[in-house]
C-alpha cells in the first residue's frame, strides 16, 4: 500500500473525519482566547479552568448515573461546560475585587477542581481511571453529537474573540484606559473568562484538561516571535494551532502515541525551531549599513565646494 492509499484511507475513515474536524476547530479557536490571556498575563488561567471542568465532568457522571442513562458519561461535556463557566466567572470576580491575588485564586481552582472531581466520580460509582480520558484527551470517543457541539461552541468563541477584538484588546492592554474610553470593562472581563471556559471544554477531548492551556498559549508564543501586531499575532497563532493539531492527530493515525501529547510536543518543538531561526531571519532582513557614514558626508561637502 502506497502513502497515497494510506492517506486516502485516513481521510475516508469516519472516525478520523470526526476527529480531524474537532482537532482543526480546537486548533483554530484555542489560540484566539489564548492571545488575550497572554496579553493579560493570565497564561495559567486555562489550567485552572480545566481543573474545575474536571469537577463538572464528575458531576455529569453522577447525574447520568442517577438518571440511569444509557451512556453514563452523556452529561460529562455539558457538566464540564457549566462548571468551567462558573469557575471562570468566580476567579474573575475575585481578581477584579482584589480580595485575593490572581495566582492564589488560580491555586484554589487547581486543587479544588482536582479534589472535587476525584471525590464526586467516586460517588458516581466510577474510579479515577474514568477521568484519565478527560485529563489527557480521548479523541477516539468523539461522537457525531460531540462534533456538532464542538462546532457550535467554536463558532461562539470565534464570533466573540474575533468580532470583539478591538474592545477585548483594549481591556486586556489597559483596563483604566478602556474604562476612561467608556467601555464596559467588567462585562468584557467576564466575557473573556466565559469564552476561556468554553475554549477549555472544546479542547478537552483533543488534548485533555491537563494540556489544554498549552494549546491556548504555545501557538501564541510562536506567533509573538514572528508577528509585530496584535491582529497578526492572533492570525499566526490560529494558523499554528490548526497545523499542529491536524499534523499531530495525523501522526498518531500511523504511530501508537497519545494525540494530545503529540500535538503539544509538536507545538513546543515549533516554538523552539522558530526561536532558533529568528536571529537568522532578522540578519537577512536587516539592510547593510555603511561602516563609514561620515565619509559620505565629507564627499558631499567636497563636491559642493568644487561646484
Amino acid at each position: 500500500m502506497t502513502v497515497w492509499d494510506e492517506l486516502v484511507g485516513m481521510l475516508t475513515d469516519p472516525f478520523m473525519q470526526r476527529a480531524l474536524v474537532v482537532a482543526a476547530l480546537v486548533g483554530l479557536t484555542a489560540p484566539v482566547i489564548g492571545t488575550y490571556l497572554v496579553q493579560r498575563r493570565l497564561s495559567l488561567l486555562g489550567d485552572g479552568i480545566g481543573h474545575v471542568a474536571l469537577t463538572g465532568v464528575a458531576l455529569g457522571w453522577l447525574v447520568g448515573n442517577t438518571l440511569e442513562l444509557t451512556r453514563q458519561d452523556a452529561l460529562a461535556l455539558p457538566g464540564a461546560v457549566l462548571a468551567a463557566i462558573l469557575g471562570a466567572v468566580a476567579i474573575e470576580v475575585v481578581r477584579s475585587r482584589g480580595r485575593t491575588s490572581g495566582d492564589v485564586a488560580l491555586a484554589l481552582l487547581f486543587y479544588g477542581g482536582i479534589a472535587g472531581g476525584v471525590l464526586i466520580i467516586g460517588q458516581a460509582g466510577g474510579t479515577s481511571a474514568n477521568l484519565v480520558g478527560y485529563l489527557f484527551g480521548s479523541i477516539s470517543t468523539v461522537s457525531s453529537g460531540d462534533v456538532w457541539l464542538t462546532v457550535a461552541l467554536s463558532a461562539l468563541v470565534l464570533v466573540v474573540g474575533v468580532g470583539l477584538r478591538t474592545a477585548l484588546f483594549a481591556v486586556s492592554q489597559d483596563e483604566e484606559f478602556a474604562r476612561a474610553s467608556g467601555l464596559p470593562v467588567r462585562v468584557l472581563n467576564l466575557l473573556i473568562a466565559v469564552v476561556a471556559a468554553l475554549t477549555v471544554t472544546v479542547a478537552m477531548r483533543v488534548v485533555g484538561l491537563l494540556l489544554v492551556s498549552a494549546l491556548m498559549i504555545v501557538p501564541v508564543a510562536v506567533a509573538q516571535l514572528v508577528a509585530s501586531s496584535f491582529a497578526r499575532t492572533m492570525a499566526v497563532a490560529m494558523t499554528v494551532g490548526v497545523v499542529v493539531t491536524v499534523c499531530g492527530l495525523s501522526i498518531t493515525y500511523w504511530e501508537d502515541a497519545a494525540p494530545g501529547a503529540m500535538i503539544v510536543v509538536l507545538a513546543i518543538g515549533l516554538y523552539a525551531l522558530t526561536a532558533l531561526l529568528r536571529p537568522l531571519l532578522r540578519r537577512r532582513r536587516t539592510p547593510l549599513r555603511d561602516p563609514h557614514p561620515q565619509l559620505d558626508d565629507d564627499v558631499q561637502i567636497t563636491a559642493a565646494r568644487t561646484a
